[in-house]
């Protein structure tokens, strides 16, 4: 069973992790920290007005009647939210607020991991709580990425890049199939919908202006001839289906990968709106990237500081 321990310390070990990704974790946390703000700025103009005492699906009658079917400890478990304790719109706000200066936090590099805990546990309250108004992909998605990142962020008060503390290949790769099952859940649901438009190429012909809020942009994407909403639909299925499996293969087919599906998810972003879910997707993306590629990319001052860090941590295993 020695071959086991070693699988299981190259995967969970923070020693053996993966040396050469802490510049793409860097800005995954940093976009991530923007996601969170984004998510918690929007409730908190609406969050009373949807579960507070005299909104439409008030959190503290759900709750009661989660504890009156399941009982109280069964009911923590089934709905996870910190608004057992209050549901008031004090709390309601206080969550918002709370979440919003984690994530800022978050984005400054202050104690990733305490923020991202903070940041989970504010917006699982809130999920957990929303019913009809909560469940949607994109709720479910960052939950999932904020976990993980909980594993995958740098420890300390101020990491820096973290490059002593380098990602948990486990961590990294959840991240990653994360991104990989957003894109193919979504080709496979297409084809086994039956919906016709896809296997006939026609269901882009509409698409720009009947997907959710579509932009000014969009409306341009709709004028175009049939033939490019016939092309889109194609390539669409074949990004989701066949392109994505990239992320398998070594990494310079990684590097290719991520600028193929990053320009087609900055497309979709521009015509529709899917809420966070596509910000989210585009920044696990960046995950597909290394240090050594994306190294020649920063500022002089970021250089200056990676090098740092990097003689730093050096100097350190010389001395152990």
């Amino acid at each position: 069973m020695e071959w086991l321990s070693s699988a299981t310390r190259w995967l969970f070990d923070a020693e053996l992790g993966a040396v050469d990704r802490p510049i793409p974790r860097w800005l995954f946390l940093r976009a991530l920290g923007c996601i969170y703000f984004s998510a918690f700025f929007s409730l908190a103009f609406q969050i009373r007005g949807l579960i507070g005492p005299n909104g439409i699906l008030p959190a503290n009658e759900y709750l009661e009647a989660v504890a009156h079917t399941f009982g109280h400890v069964r009911g923590v478990w089934f709905a996870p939210t910190v608004l057992w304790i209050s549901s008031g719109p004090h709390i309601l706000m206080t969550l918002c607020w709370a979440g919003m200066g984690a994530s800022l936090l978050l984005v400054l590099n202050l104690w990733p991991r305490g923020m991202l805990a903070i940041c989970f546990v504010c917006f699982l309250s809130f999920v957990s709580a929303a019913q009809d108004f909560s469940g949607y992909q994109s709720d479910g998605m960052l939950l999932e990425a904020g976990f993980i990142s909980l594993f995958f962020a740098p420890s300390g008060m101020r990491p820096g890049f973290g490059r002593s503390s380098p990602p948990m290949r486990a961590s990294l790769f959840l991240l990653q199939w994360e991104w990989f099952r957003i894109y193919f859940e979504s080709g496979v649901a297409k084809m086994m919908s039956g919906d016709q438009q896809w296997r006939q190429f026609t269901a882009m012909d509409e698409y720009y202006q009947n997907g959710p809020l579509p932009t000014w942009i969009g409306w341009y994407f709709q004028h175009l001839p049939q033939w490019f909403h016939a092309s889109t639909a194609f390539a669409t299925l074949a990004l989701e289906l066949v392109l994505v499996w990239m992320l398998f293969l070594p990494r310079r087919r990684r590097i290719v990968c991520f600028f193929i599906v990053t320009p087609w998810e900055l497309g979709v972003i521009f015509t529709a709106n899917y809420t966070f879910l596509n910000y989210l997707v585009l920044t696990l993306g960046v995950l597909l990237l290394d240090d050594e590629f994306l190294s020649r990319f920063l500022p002089q001052a970021w250089k200056r500081s990676f090098a740092q860090e990097t003689t730093h941590e050096r100097s350190q295993t010389e001395t152990s």
